[in-house]
């Protein structure tokens, strides 16, 4: 099948854990959502939605390329009657100085011809919100977290008014919580207050789930906004109150049962990913790969094939390359932060391919750069979205995938719960 109808609502992820992640927000949400795996192909079959998430890899990556990417994927997007695009980043603003979600947004924003964009990466039901222009996680400003250290965009400054400034060539301006608060005619004032200043970005405040419903209403009347998965949430909503799409249940066929051994790959060196692969240990065998070794050359990806090939039979298995984050420090200061992390990320993707090769048709996979190079290697490029196992984990059924019928769970670091893997397994039959 191919696009019977315009697509309401484009999207384009900047990582593949947190496209899955704004899929699912969107299907809860009543969207008709698909996800695909790159830039899709005019001949790639897909059923009749109201939404596509376009995920991209690109979070990590040189700014240029990132931006030409996306474009790419906005170009798509378009051409299938989108009207509002909306550029997901990660809710924590993962971002250094040199981008990528400033000159992405910069690039984005000329190409449609936006004059000033909302911007925020607010999701309360996960704990992260913004108020005053900095972002919070919990109680406690971004760079007073954990979360302040992912070892690839390490956050330090939780106010997004500086950090966005940094990178974009445009001024940026802050629409404040007491204006959210007055309501979306409020925030149209604002915005156009700013605009008329040549002020081309906002962020915008958001504590509660009811602002970033107004913030949706807001931004789907644009032609594009960034943000995290609330602002997905926002926009979904905003479609749906004002009749642009029809609510419907989540009915895809995502999670009907493929059967067949299962495996669970964890790269993300997150606390709570530490805590998930420690809990797995008491249900299923583990094995610890040695990051140096992957490094240096040295074949883990085969040793962990041989390890777990004839263990499959007997039921799931995990293969991590997690580590804590003064171990990853220290692997990088030896090592080099970008050749560690390829390096360790092409293991994992070796691995994936090695287990889906040996059978493999349910895999779990944790860390946004590993899902990525995981799923590239397998040449997947497209899921339909099924039930949630965690906040912002969907099932995934592999559409148009070489190795045929799959079932997949992509997790950013920090989401799921303790028994993440067991659950995620419970759900993909």
């Amino acid at each position: 099948m191919t696009f019977a109808a315009k697509i309401s609502l484009g999207c384009i992820a900047d990582d593949y854990t947190g496209a899955s992640d704004l899929a699912n927000t969107l299907t809860r949400a009543g969207l008709r959502t698909v996800q695909t795996i790159g830039v899709p192909a005019d001949d790639l079959a897909l059923p009749e939605v109201d939404a596509v998430v376009v995920s991209l890899k690109s979070r990590s990556i040189e700014a240029n390329l990132a931006v030409s990417r996306s474009r790419a994927a906005e170009t798509w997007l378009r051409g299938r009657g989108a009207s509002h695009v909306l550029f997901k980043i990660c809710s924590t603003f993962d971002s250094t100085d040199a981008g990528n979600i400033g000159p992405v947004m910069d690039a984005l924003r000329a190409d449609c011809g936006e004059t000033a964009v909302l911007v925020t990466p607010a999701f309360p039901e996960t704990g992260r919100t913004v108020y005053q222009g900095n972002l919070f996680v919990g109680a406690v400003p971004l760079n007073e977290s954990p979360l302040k250290d992912h070892p690839l965009n390490p956050m330090h400054d939780s106010n997004l008014v500086r950090v966005l400034a940094r990178q974009s060539k445009t001024q940026i301006g802050l629409v404040d919580i007491a204006t959210v608060t007055r309501g979306a005619d409020a925030v149209r004032t604002r915005l156009a207050e700013l605009a008329g200043k040549g002020i081309g970005a906002a962020i915008i405040d958001a504590v509660f789930d009811r602002d970033l419903e107004t913030i949706g209403l807001v931004a789907a009347q644009h032609r594009l906004s960034v943000g995290a998965s609330g602002m997905g949430l926002g926009l979904a909503r905003a479609l749906v109150s004002t009749g642009k799409v029809t609510s419907t249940a989540a009915t895809s066929e995502a999670g009907a049962a493929v059967g067949g051994p299962a495996a669970c790959l964890a790269g993300s060196c997150s606390q709570a990913t530490l805590q998930q692969i420690a809990n797995a240990e008491r249900v299923m065998p583990v094995l610890h790969l040695d990051p140096d070794r992957i490094t240096t050359g040295e074949d883990e990806a085969q040793r962990a094939l041989a390890w777990a090939k004839p263990r499959l039979a007997d039921g799931p298995v995990l293969i991590a390359s997690s580590s804590t984050p003064d171990q990853v420090a220290a692997l990088q200061a030896r090592r080099g932060r970008d050749a560690a992390g390829h390096a360790i990320e092409q293991a994992m993707a070796d691995i994936a391919e090695g287990l889906v090769r040996a059978g493999v048709k349910r895999l779990v996979v944790a860390g946004g750069e590993t899902s990525g190079a995981v799923v590239d290697r397998l040449k997947i490029p497209g899921f339909l979205v099924g039930a949630e196992i965690a906040a912002g984990v969907p099932v995934l059924r592999a559409v148009g995938a070489e190795k045929g019928d799959m079932l997949l769970a992509l997790k950013s670091g920090n989401f799921g719960g303790a028994e993440f893997f067991s659950d995620a397994l419970g759900l993909m039959r």
